[in-house]
């Protein structure tokens, strides 16, 4: 969860920030989702991370098909 996307995601790529992203070198933006709250965020994702893997893929197919990397780009 983050409030700028434009600061997080290079903090992840540089692995600046210890945790998952660090350990398995994910680098990058797959999916994404803006909530009107901090609160709405939190509910949110600890809803997906609950979710199986392949619930996860399937979700991010549906915005991302491709699986391409969507920083920057939009």
């Amino acid at each position: 969860m983050t409030n700028d996307l434009e600061r997080r995601v290079p903090e992840h790529n540089s692995h600046a920030i210890p945790g998952f992203t660090a350990t398995y070198n994910c680098v990058d933006l797959l999916y994404f989702e803006e909530t009107p709250d901090v609160n709405s965020a939190i509910a949110r994702e600890k809803q997906l991370k609950k979710w199986s893997r392949s619930k996860k893929i399937d979700l991010i197919r549906t915005i991302n098909p491709e699986m391409k990397d969507l920083f920057g780009q939009g």
